[in-house]
């Protein structure tokens, strides 16, 4: 994994987040792309949150990631991803 995203969450519609999460990982293999891990917000320790989740996906490059996001499968979630939760994708690059 040289490139990841976060994906930080506040969920307004659980049974929909649930319906997006399920599709969204069906997008990421085409291209590379794996679940490095998930959790929930349990206690912030220092400054603001206001998320309650949050995913950590890697991809092989950052080409394959913005391919990824362009595809028409992922396009196709946007509808739902925006009725679930207020979301928040951040890209990041692991150092050499």
């Amino acid at each position: 994994m040289s490139v990841f995203f976060i994906a930080t969450s506040s969920v307004k519609d659980m049974e929909k987040f649930q319906e997006y999460g399920g599709k969204a990982g069906q997008t990421f293999a085409p291209f590379g792309g794996t679940l490095v891990t998930k959790g929930k917000a349990e206690k912030t320790l220092v400054g603001k949150s206001d998320h309650q989740t949050v995913g950590v996906i890697g991809f092989p490059n950052m080409e394959a990631l913005n391919d990824w996001y362009q595809s028409a499968e992922y396009q196709a979630l946007i509808p739902l991803r925006d009725a679930a939760a207020e979301m928040t994708l951040v890209t990041y690059s692991v150092p050499a």
